[in-house]
């Protein structure tokens, strides 16, 4: 039983075989990011904290972006 892997042991996996099932995952977190900074981009003059939530987004994947949509979405002032 081997325990320990290596860089050469990449070379055995078959790729096709798992990018159909990961590829739903990225397209929606991908999906996610843009709407969240989309929605940012739109409203920053009525955000607080736009730098940080920017770095949020992009640095949290999936979570970033629905913290955003949960929490970060309050407006400064109310319009």
């Amino acid at each position: 039983m081997q325990l320990n892997y290596g860089w050469n042991d990449f070379n055995d996996i078959d790729w096709m075989t798992i990018i159909p099932i990961l590829l739903p995952f990225v397209l929606i977190a991908v999906v996610l990011i843009l709407f969240a900074l989309i929605d940012l981009y739109r409203n920053r003059h009525r955000r607080e904290n736009v730098l940080m939530w920017t770095l949020i987004i992009i640095l949290f994947n999936t979570i970033g972006p629905i913290l955003y949509f949960i929490l970060g979405r309050k407006d400064r002032r109310r319009i």
